[in-house]
């Protein structure tokens, strides 16, 4: 039977712990000016983050504003014209402590339709958009994620770190290769388990098999040079997406991409303008899951225990029946 390492008191307790020291050394080592995050977002200019390009958004009309308003699915795009219209330098960036809905979630021990991350950007000048300026990121990255867990260790010895030493990278199409006859999925899980923390990169276009390996949009990362950070978590026997991130598109990458994706009708909208016409800054930014680094540092088996949400009653119901403590 399943037995938290923490009580609930404990455990809010650790949260807090977790999100101040993680947020110090983030914002430490990239250089990072936290922002004040919106909840919502004008819809139909392209601002609010379209995912993987196929989830609904929340969107709804308030008394006095007349244009129709999203509840934001991330902050990929504001952040980029933020760093924009803060007049930050190359080497500077932010990060917002944001909340997000996204009704269309399929509800598990892992996914929630409340999403709570920290999302980051950074400015780049054009020579810095390579490979190596990605890996740096992503190795800086997880030190600070096995800075916390260490910090979380010597406060709480029953949760022992279980992280690797450095982190390994893989493309998806190294991966297809490797395991051409497993799904992505079995794959991320496979590889995961090998290495214990991978950063999977160019997830988005099209592999030799004429798959995909995952869907993205085709206007915030660049699919050549972004890429997921995933952690083998032994409680759940499976890969823990932690973070996804990507240098972003310039206009030879959007142009691109939305042919690829066949949303060319996109052009037109006032994002996309800006970068087509040069006056957004090239970043590198992406998203941090909270709750799944508070769900893999307290070793949890449910995200529910980390954070408040609403879950079907099937779900709880087996939670109950697993012992597992929602919040």
């Amino acid at each position: 039977m399943y037995k938290p390492a923490l009580s609930i008191f404990e455990t809010e307790k650790a949260i807090k712990t977790i999100k101040d020291h993680f947020e110090s050394s983030l914002s430490d080592i990239l250089n990072l000016m936290r922002v004040s995050a919106p909840m919502l977002l004008k819809s139909g200019n392209g601002f609010n983050d379209d995912l993987n390009g196929i989830e609904r958004k929340v969107t709804f009309q308030a008394k006095d504003i007349p244009a129709s308003l999203d509840i934001v699915q991330s902050l990929a795009k504001w952040k980029r014209a933020v760093l924009s219209r803060y007049g930050l330098s190359v080497g500077e960036g932010i990060y917002a402590d944001m909340k997000a809905i996204r009704r269309d979630e399929a509800l598990d021990n892992l996914h929630s339709l409340y999403v709570e991350q920290w999302d980051w950007e950074r400015i780049l000048s054009k020579r810095q958009k390579n490979l190596d300026t990605l890996k740096y990121h992503v190795k800086v990255i997880y030190h600070a994620i096995k800075e916390t867990e260490y910090h979380l260790y010597k406060l709480y010895p029953e949760l022992v770190p279980v992280l690797p030493e450095e982190i390994s990278f893989i493309t998806t199409q190294e991966l297809e290769d490797r395991y051409p006859d497993l799904t992505p999925k079995e794959r991320e899980d496979r590889i995961a388990k090998k290495y214990g923390a991978v950063f999977i990169m160019q997830i988005g276009g099209r592999l030799c098999s004429g798959k995909e390996h995952d869907t993205r949009a085709p206007d915030y990362d660049d699919w050549s040079l972004n890429g997921d950070i995933l952690f083998w978590y032994p409680v759940l026997e499976k890969a823990i997406e932690i973070s996804s991130m990507g240098i972003r598109v310039d206009e030879q990458a959007l142009q691109k991409q939305l042919v690829l994706s066949k949303q060319e009708d996109r052009k037109a909208l006032e994002y996309h303008q800006s970068i087509l016409k040069g006056q957004l800054p090239l970043t590198i930014g992406g998203g941090i899951g909270q709750s799944r680094l508070f769900l893999f540092f307290l070793k949890k088996a449910h995200i529910g225990e980390v954070q408040a949400s609403v879950w079907n009653e099937q779900m709880i119901a087996e939670c109950r029946k697993a012992n597992i403590p929602l919040l």
